[in-house]
This record gives C-alpha cells, sequence and structure tokens, in this order.
C-alpha cells in the first residue's frame, strides 16, 4: 500500500467517484483534474483534507495543490481510481468542455497575445518617448519643442519611429506567428503569411481612408479584381487569415502522403491562406474589426460616455481576476489602427493605479506593522509600476475592503478620463509611467485623473480600514498575513483562476510551482523578505544560508512580474535573473521532485527539513523540456554547488518565455527566521542569497 493510498480514496471520492474524472494529471506542486461535472467535487471537504494545501479552478481545471510530494500522490491515486493519467495537454483539452464559447474565445485571445505584450509595451514606451521631444512645446514661448531646437533629438525621434513602426505596423506578423505556436503548426509559415499583410507591395492601411477609390493599386485577374491592401496594424484580418493557414496545414497535413508532404502542405497551405486573407478574410475581418472599434468608440464618446467609463472603471478589476481583460489588447490595438488612439487604455492605467493607492492605504494603517510592510510595499511599487499581482492577490482581495476603495476610485477617475476625451497613442505600462503614452495635448487631463486614482482609494482605504481592522481584532499593527477573513480568503482563492497579464498564462500552462497552503494569512510560509537587504558578504554559516544557485541580478519575489509568485501565495523567496545556464543547489540536500516531461524545475528537501523549490523561467513548462536537462535523479542526495539542471537561454528567449529563475521556500521545516538578500549582483555557487537559524 501507497504512503497515500487512504488519501487518494479520500480525494477521489470527494472529487466525485471515477465516473466523474474526464482526465488527470499533475505538475510540479498540483493534481489537476478535467471533471465531467465540476459541481460535483466537494471543494470544502476536500481543502480540509491534512495532504492537501489548497484548490483552485483554472481554464476548466479543477487543481489541487498537494506540494513537493505530488508524483508519490499522483501514482497512489491512479492506483485507488483505477484510471491512466494523461499528459498535461490532454487534461487541458479535457477541461475546454468546461468552458463556455465565451471562455474559449478569451483563454484563444490570452494565449495569442500574451508572447506579444513585452514588444507591445516596448514599442508603447517608444511612442511615449517620441511624444515627450516632438509633440510638448516646451521651447521658445511655447512654440517650439525639443525636437524643434535641436537636430540630435529630431535624430532620435527619427531613429525611434523604426522601432515604433516595427512594433504596431507589422503586428500582423507578430499576430500570425503566435496564432501558429499556439496551434502547433509551422511558425515559420505563420511569420511569411503576416509579412504578406503588411507587404511595401501593398498600399499601406493608413493611407487607404486618404486615397480615392480609383487610385487604390488593384491585382487585375482578367475577371475580377482585387484591391492590394495592406493590414498594417490590424488586429482581425490578422487572427482570422493565421487560423485559416493553421487548419490548411493540418488539413494537408492529414490526407498528404508522408513522401511529398514536406511539398504539398507548406505550398498548398501558405498559397491557399494567401489568397483567402487578401481576397475574403481580409476586408471581412477590416469591416468587422472597424464595428468593434466603433462600438467601443461609441460607448466612450457617445452621450453615455460617463456611464461607460464609471463602469469600465469599477469593473476592470474584476475582469483581472477572471481574465477577460485580455480582450482590451485586441480592442486597444484596433482603437489604435481605426482613430489614432485609445481612450480604453487610459482608464486601464488608471484602475491599476487605483490598486496601488489602495495598498498605500494599507501602508498607512500597518505601517507599525513590519511583517506587512514587507508585501506591502513592493507590491504597492510593482503595481504603481505596472504589475498588478502582487497588490490585487497579495494585499488587497486578502482583505477584501482595499480592493473594493481601489474600484470606486477606478471608476470615478475613469469617469474624468472619459469626460475630458482623454486618448493614448498607443498601449504602454499599465501605472504612472502611462503618462508617456497618453497624447500632449491630454496630459493634463490625464494628470488630474491620476491625482483621483490617488486619493480616493488611499482615502477610503484608510477610514474604512480603521474600522475593519479594529473590528477583526488587528489595529493598525495587524498583518495581513494573520488573518484574512472568510470573505477575503475564499475571494483570494477563487481569484487565482487567472490573475493578470503574465499570471493567469503561467497557471494555465502549468507553470510547475511549488504550492504553500492557499487559505488566508499564507501569504509568507512564516519567511521574512528583505528586498534590497543583505550583501554578498552575508553570513556563510553551515546549514544556515542558501547560496546563488545562478549568475547575474537577485531580485525579490515582487520583481518577479507573475501574480502567483510575486504575491508571495506559494511561499517567500527570491530570483535571480541569469547570465549562466546551470542551476545549483543551493545548499545540502535531496532531490524530492523533478518533471520529467518539462525538466524545468527541482524541489529540494534540505537536511533541516526546509522545502525548496528552484523554477526555471515563466511559462517554461509549454517548452515541454526543449532546451532542458536534468543533471541529477530523484531521490540523488546533492552537495551545496551540484549542478541540478542545464537550460539553453536562447531557446527560452526564442519561446517567448522570461529565463528569471525562481527559489521558493514551500516549507520551512526545522528553520525559521529565514532572511533574503537581492537587490545584488551574485555569483552562483557563492554568493548567500539567504539565511536562516
Amino acid at each position: 500500500m501507497g504512503t497515500y493510498t487512504e488519501d487518494a480514496k479520500q480525494l477521489l471520492r470527494l472529487v466525485g467517484g471515477r465516473e466523474n474524472i474526464a482526465a488527470v494529471s499533475h505538475c510540479m506542486t498540483r493534481m489537476r483534474f478535467a471533471l465531467v461535472e465540476p459541481g460535483k467535487a466537494d471543494v470544502k471537504a476536500i481543502e480540509a483534507m491534512k495532504v492537501v494545501k489548497g484548490s483552485f479552478t483554472q481554464s476548466g481545471q479543477f487543481q489541487v495543490i498537494i506540494g513537493n510530494t505530488v508524483a508519490d500522490f499522483y501514482n497512489d491515486f491512479v492506483k485507488a481510481a483505477g484510471i491512466e493519467g494523461v499528459s498535461k495537454d490532454a487534461v487541458k483539452q479535457a477541461a475546454k468542455k468546461n468552458q463556455n464559447v465565451l471562455q474559449r474565445v478569451i483563454t484563444a485571445l490570452a494565449e495569442i497575445f500574451a508572447p506579444l505584450i513585452p514588444a507591445i509595451i516596448t514599442g508603447g514606451l517608444i511612442l511615449g518617448f517620441r511624444n515627450c521631444i516632438d509633440s510638448i512645446y516646451l521651447f521658445e514661448n511655447g512654440t517650439k519643442t525639443l525636437c524643434d531646437v535641436s537636430q540630435f533629438w529630431a535624430g532620435i525621434d527619427s531613429f525611434l519611429w523604426l522601432i515604433g513602426e516595427a512594433v504596431f505596423h507589422m503586428l500582423p506578423v507578430g499576430i500570425c506567428w503566435s496564432v501558429t505556436k499556439k496551434m502547433g503548426t509551422t511558425q515559420m509559415l505563420g511569420i511569411v503569411l503576416g509579412l504578406t499583410l503588411v507587404s511595401g507591395q501593398l498600399l499601406n492601411a493608413y493611407a487607404v481612408a486618404g486615397t480615392a477609390a480609383a487610385d487604390i493599386p488593384k491585382w487585375n485577374f482578367g475577371g475580377f479584381q482585387v484591391n492590394m491592401i495592406g493590414y498594417q496594424g490590424q488586429v482581425i484580418p490578422a487572427i482570422l487569415a493565421a487560423f485559416t493557414l493553421v487548419y490548411l496545414e493540418k488539413f494537408f497535413r492529414k490526407i498528404t502522403p508522408q513522401v511529398i508532404s514536406m511539398i504539398v502542405v507548406p505550398f498548398f497551405s501558405l498559397l491557399l491562406s494567401v489568397m483567402a486573407a487578401h481576397f475574403v478574410l481580409g476586408p471581412v475581418g477590416w469591416k468587422v474589426g472597424a464595428a468593434v472599434s466603433a462600438l467601443v468608440f461609441a460607448g466612450i464618446t457617445g452621450t453615455f460616455k460617463v456611464v461607460f467609463g464609471a463602469v469600465f472603471g469599477i469593473v476592470y478589476a474584476p475582469l483581472v481576476i477572471t481574465g477577460l481583460h485580455h480582450m482590451s489588447n485586441a480592442i486597444d490595438l484596433q482603437l489604435i489602427a481605426d482613430y489614432g488612439g485609445t481612450m480604453l487604455w487610459p482608464m486601464i492605467a488608471l484602475s491599476n493605479i487605483a490598486q496601488g493607492s489602495a495598498v498605500l492605504g494599507m501602508i498607512w494603517l500597518q505601517r507599525k506593522d513590519p511583517e506587512a510592510q514587507e508585501v506591502n510595499i513592493p507590491a504597492c511599487i510593482s503595481c504603481y509600476l505596472g504589475v498588478t499581482e502582487p497588490a490585487i492577490f497579495g494585499v488587497n482581495l486578502k482583505k477584501g475592503f482595499p480592493f473594493v476603495c481601489g474600484m470606486i476610485g477606478s471608476g470615478m477617475a475613469a469617469v474624468v478620463c472619459v469626460a475630458t476625451g482623454t486618448t493614448a497613442n498607443a498601449i504602454g505600462v499599465g501605472g504612472i509611467p502611462g503618462i508617456l503614452s497618453i497624447q500632449p495635448q491630454f496630459m493634463d487631463s490625464f494628470g488630474i485623473c491620476m491625482i483621483i486614482a490617488f486619493a480616493v482609494p488611499f482615502l477610503l482605504t484608510a477610514a474604512a480600514g480603521k474600522r475593519r481592522l479594529a473590528a477583526d481584532g488587528a489595529g493598525t499593527g495587524s498583518a495581513g498575513a494573520a488573518g484574512a477573513g472568510a470573505a477575503g480568503a475564499g475571494f483570494i482563492e477563487s481569484a487565482l483562476v487567472s490573475g493578470t497579464s503574465f499570471a493567469g498564462a503561467a497557471m494555465a500552462a502549468g507553470a510547475g510551482i511549488a504550492g504553500a497552503p492557499m487559505t488566508a494569512g499564507t501569504g509568507k510560509a512564516e519567511a521574512a523578505m528583505a528586498a534590497g537587504a543583505g550583501t554578498a558578504g552575508a553570513p556563510m554559516a553551515a546549514g544556515g544560508t542558501l547560496t546563488a544557485f545562478l549568475s547575474g541580478k537577485d531580485i525579490p519575489l515582487a520583481e518577479v512580474g507573475d501574480g502567483v509568485f510575486s504575491a508571495g501565495v506559494l511561499g517567500d523567496g527570491m530570483a535571480i535573473i541569469p547570465t549562466t545556464e546551470t542551476v545549483y543547489a543551493p545548499a545540502d540536500g535531496e532531490v524530492v521532485a523533478l518533471m520529467p516531461d518539462s525538466r524545468h524545475a527541482c524541489g529540494l528537501r534540505l537536511e533541516n527539513g526546509m522545502e525548496v523549490l528552484l523554477h526555471i523561467g515563466l511559462d517554461t513548462v509549454d517548452m515541454k523540456g526543449d532546451g532542458f536537462e536534468y543533471l541529477v535523479e530523484q531521490g540523488q542526495k546533492v552537495r551545496r554547488g551540484t549542478p541540478l539542471i542545464k537550460f539553453d537561454r536562447a531557446k527560452i528567449q526564442a519561446a517567448g518565455r522570461r529565463d528569471v529563475t525562481i527559489c521558493v521556500v514551500s516549507s520551512m521545516g526545522n528553520a525559521r527566521k529565514i532572511q533574503f538578500h537581492t537587490g545584488m549582483d551574485v555569483k552562483e555557487k557563492e554568493t548567500a542569497v539567504a539565511s536562516f537559524q
């Protein structure tokens, strides 16, 4: 009988029995179920099991967090259930049956745009900087810009447009690549298809409106003609064309003999998809995209624009939790293409600022609680810089009322934003730096909106918090980690369905991260994280330190940019932005968890019982082991400095993933008072990155 046989039988009964399991697999720390009827699972009873550290539902999957011993638990479970486990991809496919059409569309959009976000944000920052030097009249009595008075800055302005044009005008290339990557077909064909949509042979999409119909170039096929129009900046035509290519390639691959598939499949797939894109899908997609953007534009600028702004400002933060906010990327880009700017994105930036200001209120309320501040301060800073996950999941949802206060402040700021017609040139950093993306004539009005987004949530949180925290017996010195309240705790667990920008994608892809208990007040795993504390000369007492597992720059979890890691939900730790490619053991211990399929993570149990997870990159589980090599085996005893995993940074970056490598303490064992030393350059096997008693 296995170690977890009885627990496995209990879990089997609580998920609804064998007949309620469509598919099951596991990742680094959790069981993943695709249930026939999700409502049959007794979530409260499951979470009450001693072996279970938490649960949540994500993209139709019911996930039960077990911890680093999940592989052993999984083996006992499939034996007890009398079923065969399947791959994580198979579970994800089965779980889609639990999603409605809207959820499937949102999931698809999220997976398409997630790899493009870094480039889009970079382009937004560049356009914002160009705003400052070529559109703000600061010189010669307000009659000239910096570019007007300086040839150097005029040259910089012209040069930077090279990048801005590549990001926004050539966006269809990125979309076509991302769709083919998501669907598992030939990515190079997607790139070529995208290039045909923005070719220099075609009339630029931005010039169509100013060109007479008779002057639009055409392909003349004798019996009929087709307009030679480009689709620069267009979203829907690119998506439609890319999916056409995907399904054509799959069709021809299925019917073509292997011996000639190398010739037939790419030729006919690309030729027919390009024809479809320019003859039918492009014109249709253009009209559909224009209709969507016109509808949103009418809402923002019409008679009821103030109502539209208030509703959008209030609901955007909850949309982040559900993952529906991913739709805004496509709408923003379509608005930019059709109207030369977006009035939607400024409200998104204001919502982020408002949630950060709610955290600022918690900083003031808990100013005498250093433990709470270790979460509050990094969360506030990252939120103001556009990364909302630590603020929403790590602070605001735990108490509940700061989240609501942030929503109210966001709604009030959004009303002023739409009332003044505040417009952004591009998508930028969704926080304080977002002002750089605002069109110069609206920077003053956006500044007023920012003041509202700062002041209202802060004041409301401070006022409500005095009563709430006192009623909870917490006062101003109580850490959120000591008891969030039943409502807040339940909300945060259910909220972990997708997170924002990159968090939802990471959890949906099965990032395989160590699971600490996901109940109220378990954000810290008894550890204290001191961002920027310590130096390379930190104490090196035997058994009392973790040494750098890579060379590079070490950072706090709050700066990782992933909701689950950054909020400390799965345990405290730190991360390293690597310059090397071999992960080393940070201390003596035993290898207790490996992921043979993806090889992107390793769990260690140290001699003092502490459990440490080393996780390479974000969303790297999707690479299915390509570029990763285990250098150790399950159960192997390792010494400090033993090489654990070798990985290829170039492959990770080529796959559109980040190579930041995370170290999370998922269980303290017999250790206590762990202190992380971050904000410095570290050398593998030498620099102390954490110390403990």
